[in-house]
């Protein structure tokens, strides 16, 4: 299957569930970075618009905290050198929007975030204001993922993680408990699975060396590996997110990628 074959398949099916559901439906998209999250959006958006359905898509990374807030956080925990782990975004607002989505309530303020502000830290924006949303693609790095058992830390096999890197790994697994609330929301959750969670380094550093090449400003190589890194010692794909490829409880749909990008195998959990 190509991946427009894949994408139109993918179109079809939230609109029958949006007509089985006959209100607005939740789609979870989870990815780690690279995995092409943001171009299944784009792609189902436009499938979807002509279709007939208005389609809203919602990154975690519009949930994030304001600039403000998270310098106050980084000045209380030293360890949040970067947004982007479990404390860094505003879970009561996503659950305002989602509930408000759900509900049929229009228009719908959506928050936005630049970035781009702050010398690259980013802050929010103007909020987006939707309205008759039918179907919401809610993407990030860690939607829909769970609190592990905090003993995995003690054991994992084989050690992934320094004693130094066990201690926040514990703490963002904890912060997670804050996000179920969120997670409860999705109708739906698809998991974008590449077999060696380590392309997604490569992957960023190919999109950095792009933006470099284009006379944009980009991260160095080194940069690069100290922040994807920065990552997955909060939430190691290893221990977070391989166990969800068996796990139909709580995934759906896992699609591989290739390291070209291109999608492997389509399964459900269940028929593993």
């Amino acid at each position: 299957m190509t991946n427009n074959d894949l994408w139109l398949s993918l179109a079809r099916q939230l609109a029958s569930y949006r007509q089985q559901l006959g209100r607005p439906f939740i789609q979870g998209i989870l990815g780690g970075q690279g995995t092409g999250k943001t171009t299944l959006c784009g792609n189902l958006c436009l499938i979807l618009k002509q279709l007939g359905y208005h389609t809203l898509s919602l990154s975690l990374d519009d949930l994030y905290k304001t600039y403000n807030e998270r310098l106050a956080l980084k000045q209380k925990d030293p360890r949040f050198i970067w947004r982007g782990p479990p404390g860094t975004h505003d879970v009561e607002l996503g659950l305002t929007v989602l509930n408000h989505i759900r509900q049929c309530k229009s228009p719908v303020a959506v928050p936005r975030f630049d970035k781009s502000l702050h010398g690259g830290a980013g802050d929010r924006t103007t909020p987006e204001i939707v309205e008759n949303v039918d179907i919401v693609l809610f993407e990030g790095w860690f939607v829909g993922v769970r609190p592990i058992d905090p003993a995995t830390f003690d054991t994992p096999p084989p050690p992934i993680l320094t004693d130094e890197d066990k201690a926040f790994a514990r703490e963002m697994n904890s912060k997670l408990n804050d996000y179920l609330p969120l997670w409860e929301q999705l109708d739906n959750l698809i998991l974008l699975y590449p077999k060696d969670y380590r392309l997604s380094l490569e992957w960023r550093k190919q999109a950095e060396r792009q933006m470099i090449a284009a006379g944009k400003l980009g991260m160095s190589e080194k940069e690069v590996e100290e922040f994807v890194n920065y990552f997955w010692r909060s939430l190691h794909p290893e221990l977070f997110i391989s166990p969800l490829v068996k796990s139909p409880m709580f995934v759906d749909l896992v699609i591989e990628v290739n390291s070209d990008h291109s999608f492997g195998a389509v399964y459900r959990p269940k028929d593993i």
